[in-house]
Formats: C-alpha cells, structure tokens, sequence
C-alpha cells in the first residue's frame, strides 16, 4: 500500500510526503556475538515514512528541507537527480512499482541446519513499492545575484541520510585487511541469521536481503556559478561525505564492488563550464574525486558538443574516467557497464548522436565506442531508428542495435550478460548482441490505437559454442476511449528466452487490463489486472506458486 499526499500554498510554498506499507523487508539487524555474525527479524509488515519535504521558491531563492535531489553541469561532480542537464534542486518523492513477485521465503540452512526451511517450494507473493535513499537535510540556492554582466548562482546542501545495504555488499574489516582478497574466506559477506525467540536454538540464514538502516551517511557540499548569460557560464562544485554505522560490536565496511567507497570518507571537487552561441552549445567538466581507498581517488572530464538545427539535433562527446575515480554521485554519460560497481569509472570514449525529421520521417541513431583504461578493451555500441509517420492511420518504424563487449574477441561461445558469483560480485563479458525489431501504430479510428512490437535478439552465451543464442519478444497494445472521461488499455506481451529450448531460460506471457476513468478533473480511479504466465518448462517453473499469477492494483487521486 502506498500514499501520496502533495499542498501548496500561498505562490511558491509546496509540500509532500510519502508513507509506505510493506512485508517483505527484515528489520532490527544486530551483531551476533555467539555466532560471529548478524541476525534480523523475519520480514514482517512496517509502515515507512521514506520520503517527505517542505519547498519554497521564487525568482531568487529556492530552499528544500526533507527529502531531496541536486545535481549541476555534466553530472560529472554531483548529480543524482535522474536530469540530463540538471542545475538545482528538486524534492524527492519517488517510489517505484515493481512487476516482479518477490520470492516468499528467502532462507538458507546455513551452517546450523541440515536443510533449508524453505524446502524445495518456490512460492512467490505480490512486491512491496521499491523507493531509493537519496539525501535528506536540507538545500538552500540563491539562483540569481546581479554582478557585472551576468550573475552569480550559489547552492549549499547538508544531507543525515540513513541508509539499507544488499547483505552481500558488506564485508568485516576486523578480519579482512582488504576486500579485494576474494581468496581470504574472511573477506566474504558476514552471515545473517533469521532471529529466533530461542536465541540459543539453530536458525537458518537469511539470503537475497536487503538490510534496512545499516549506517548514516552525512554529506555536504556546495555550488558557485557564473552566468555570463543563460548557455554561458564557469563554475565549481564540491561535497564531502563520510558513514557511520549503526550495527555495533562488528566493524562492518563496504565490498569494492559495492558503488560507497570503502575505507572512510569520500568526496570530489570538479569544475564546470558552458557556451552557446546560435546552433551549438559546448559543455565541459572535470573533476577529482578523494576517497580512503589505497589510491586515495582519481580523475574524470567530460565535454559535450550540441548542434541543434531546425527539426535536427547531433551531439557529440568524449569522456574520460579513470579506475581510481570512484565517486558514487557521478552520474555522467557512460555505459552500463560497471567497474566496482559504479559506471562512470575505468572508461574512456567517444559518442555520436542524431535525433531528427526529414519530412514524415523521424531518425534517431548513436555510435559509442570506448574502452577500459585498465585493460584497455576496446567495446562498441551502434542503434540505429525510423520511424515513417503516413497520416495518422499507419506509423511503422524500424530499429537494431549492435553492442560488442570487446572487439579484440570474435566467435560464439562467449557471455555477453553480466554473470555473477555466489558473493554477487560481476564478472566481465566479451560477447556479442544484435537487436533487430519493428514498430507499427495503426489509428483506424480517432478514439482507438494499436501498436504491434516485435523484438528479435541475436546473443552471445556460452551454452551456444557455434551460433548466436536467439530470442524473441512480441508486444500488442490497444488503447481506446470511448467517452472523454473513460480510458481503457490493454496489452499483451509474449517473451521467449532460447527459441530452442523449452527447459533454459524464460518462456512466458504477460498481460494487462486497466481502466482509468476521472471526474471533473478532482478524482481519478485507475484499476489494473495483470495475468503472469510462465510456459517453459524448467525446474523453477514447475515449481513455482502461483503459475499463472493474477496481480490486482488500485490507485486513487483526489485533488482539491
């Protein structure tokens, strides 16, 4: 169950908060000092409050307390506001919804039992709403202060965020002089067993846990720019962050692969700049990030070119981010692929892309290609999209994309999805993927609209030691709204994993039906059915409650 409560009053007052029900999160992680290791109460229901503010804003001043986001230039420094080009703040009211059930018993029989409590039983329940810790305190920016030519643009922000950790991230630095050591068995994540009334009696461990306030973590941090108008400007920003743990009696610290630095605190000082003049616009960013790691932090730069023209957009950008560079409020162009678990670290590359019309037509394509400074491997990603709008009645489109994990490696047999060990820690891939698909929006009549997808993937696994593994997804939607205060949606969605296979990976069918009708514009009623469907034929499946899964979901929006 989630709410959702937003006011505001007089012109630039706003406020907000978020509350929560969940089920399936443990709670009360302690230390263990008879088994050496941490214990946590069985998942159980608990209302949260995670997100929540007070805002107000004018032409000169912009002031957060709560919850919030902030980012500036190329996100290079600090960024975690999810915006392309952020420059401020903004509260932070976001929680997720998740399709996916959650597996119903996540237990282990650990070293205590001779047998899981879960058995060989995979039952599955509805997910709890899924939010993000991201920084809570307050922000203060005075966003225009007349000098010279231009004017001056400041943000100061102080942040106490208390924060969960995934169970595998930890590791005890009383037993492990470094986490790198996968060798050292005293490196791995401590244990957490299920508490039990009897303290004494054998209890099985708990897995696949997220563990919920496990450490503070304080940060503060800063921003000065100069605009000599609004596409020109110079600028500095800077923060600084450290943890405190709250489990005591354990020297708890984070895996390397984790995306906190472990060690101590952690910060980065970078400076920004920009200039536009007509069609282009050019932005830079460097920065230097500080850490308690044995390198003690690294270097990082971005600079983007954009050239917009009428109906025509090409950008083009270089990046560099070396291995050393490990500041997890980063959030620059990069690609998904993480080293020590953050993006915008050991890569280097170059990107182009276009986003434009000619006539009915609308192109979108992108080339990157960069490499590991490390290692120096050398990957490529290329896509490639038109869609042709004929009228309202047919729009087809076409795409494919192409993404190459090294170019030093050809043939099959190779991974190209991120495997992982027991620990969770990622292990590279050197594979190969092809995307291939077609979109077509048929409008036979105004109030109604279908769309036809169809997804066809050609990917490197090593189970397939001489031909590419294929997959397929189709998609259909139909949206029609027969009166103006009455929508109706639905979809289907068709997903199969290895068309060889039935016993491999997933074969499934999943669909939708929701109806969202509203009244007078104050309240608004959306209901949705799902229907989940497993087809293959695995282990998992066969053992899997419920098969099919029907999900049920209301929401209510009231405004007054």
């Amino acid at each position: 169950m989630l709410f959702m409560a937003n006011a505001g009053a007089f012109k630039g007052l706003h406020a907000g908060v978020v509350g929560v029900l969940t089920r399936n999160r443990v709670s009360d992680v302690r230390y263990d000092p008879g088994r050496d290791a941490l214990s946590a109460k069985s998942p159980s229901p608990q209302f949260n409050v995670p997100k929540f503010f007070v805002e107000w804003e004018d032409e000169q001043w912009h002031a957060v307390a709560g919850t919030y986001r902030i980012g500036f230039g190329e996100r290079l420094t600090f960024d975690n506001t999810g915006e392309k080009t952020p420059n401020g703040i903004r509260p932070d009211e976001t929680i997720y919804y998740v399709r996916d059930l959650d597996l119903a018993c996540r237990e282990s029989k650990g070293s205590e039992l001779s047998e899981s409590p879960c058995g060989d039983a995979r039952d599955y329940e509805s997910p709890d709403f899924k939010w993000v810790d991201r920084l809570r305190g307050a922000a203060i920016g005075a966003k225009r202060l007349a000098a010279g030519v231009g004017w001056f643009q400041t943000y100061a922000w102080g942040s106490y965020q208390t924060r969960s950790i995934y169970q595998y991230e930890l590791y005890d630095e009383g037993k492990c002089p470094d986490p790198r050591d996968d060798d050292d068995p005293n490196c791995k994540a401590p244990p957490v067993f299920k508490r039990l009334s009897n303290l004494n009696a054998p209890a099985p461990e708990l897995a696949y846990q997220t563990l919920p306030d496990m450490y503070n973590e304080w940060l503060a941090g800063a921003n000065v720019t100069y605009f000599f108008d609004p596409r020109t400007k110079v600028g500095v920003t800077g923060y600084g962050a450290g943890v405190k743990w709250l489990v005591s009696g354990i020297d708890l610290d984070f895996q390397e692969w984790s995306r906190t630095p472990y060690g101590g605190p952690f910060g980065a000082i970078g400076a920004l700049a920009s200039w536009g003049y007509e069609w282009a616009d050019l932005g830079l960013e460097v920065a230097r990030s500080m850490d308690s790691q044995p390198a003690g932090g690294g270097f990082a730069g971005i600079v983007r070119l954009t050239a917009s023209f009428k109906k025509q957009e090409l950008e083009a950008s270089l990046r560099y981010y070396d291995k050393f560079y490990a500041n997890p409020y980063a959030r620059p162009a990069s690609e998904p692929d993480e080293f020590e678990g953050l993006r915008a670290r050991d890569e280097a590359g170059a990107r182009v892309s276009y986003a434009g019309s000619l006539g009915p037509l609308s192109l979108r394509g992108l080339a990157d290609v960069w490499l590991t400074p490390s290692d120096r491997t050398p990957m490529l990603r290329l896509r490639a999209r038109g869609d042709l709008k004929l009228f309202h009645v047919f729009q087809p489109g076409l795409y494919i994309e192409f993404q190459d994990r090294d170019l030093r490696s050809s043939g099959r047999g190779a991974c190209y999805e991120v495997e992982q060990e027991i620990a969770g820690e990622p292990v590279p891939c050197t594979g190969e993927r092809v995307l291939v698909g077609a979109q077509f929006r048929i409008q036979p009549i105004h109030p109604l609209v279908l769309n036809l997808k169809y997804q066809h993937k050609f990917v490197d696994d090593p189970k397939f030691k001489a031909t590419f593994r294929q997959d397929s997804r189709v998609y259909l939607t139909v949206a029609y709204r027969p009166i103006p205060d009455l929508s109706l949606r639905a979809q289907v969605r068709y997903l199969n994993e290895d068309l060889t296979s039935a016993t491999y990976l997933e074969d499934s069918l999943w669909s939708y039906l929701e109806a969202a009708w509203s009244w007078r514009r104050n309240l608004m009623l959306r209901l949705r059915y799902e229907l989940y469907a497993l087809l293959d034929d695995r282990d998992s499946t066969n053992a899997r409650s419920p098969n099919p899964a029907h999900i049920l979901r209301l929401e209510a929006d009231w405004r007054f």
